[in-house]
């Protein structure tokens, strides 16, 4: 159901595969042009070191705040769409962790707390992951994830050794 007015979200992207500041910032693109849909603003680009899996290269990392008429299903059908335009596979037969051209995670949709299949609000592992955080921080310090806290006391707890931001 869309909502009746535009929501805030948030969007993790990042890549390690390819030319991945071009395809990050062509996905930022396609986001953007998303039916009812604007990016208000962009963190920069941060590189970090890759997580879970470590042996492949560094990653590229951000996040985008969107206002969206899209509901938060349409919304992450539509990232998992630009993700498969870019090439990234999911699913069986997928790498976890593993390398990949785009990757877009739904963060927070508003004030919205859920735990359906395929639909996690606010993202579960948002507050542990410095590689998110830093960017978040950059354009939300003060954005409240529901349950957690404030995203600039949770990038205060984790380790954010490794993460700069690029030119």
């Amino acid at each position: 159901m869309t909502p009746a007015a535009p929501v805030r979200a948030y969007v993790a992207f990042g890549g390690n595969e390819g030319d991945v500041q071009a395809n990050l910032l062509a996905a930022i693109d396609a986001l953007a042009a998303l039916p009812g849909t604007s990016v208000q603003r962009r963190s920069s680009l941060y590189r970090t070191p890759a997580w879970g899996r470590t042996d492949q290269p560094d990653f590229l990392n951000g996040v985008v705040e969107l206002h969206t008429a899209l509901d938060a299903h349409e919304l992450m059908q539509a990232l998992l769409a630009v993700e498969t335009r870019f090439g990234r596979v999911r699913g069986e037969g997928a790498e976890r962790w593993g390398p990949r051209t785009v990757d877009l995670d739904l963060l927070a949709y508003g004030d919205e707390v859920r735990d359906e299949p395929g639909l996690t609000l606010p993202h579960p592992r948002l507050h542990e992951r410095a590689f998110v955080l830093v960017p978040l921080a950059e354009i939300a310090p003060g954005l409240v994830v529901p349950g957690r806290g404030r995203v600039a006391d949770l990038l205060a707890a984790v380790d954010a050794t490794g993460i700069e931001a690029i030119p």
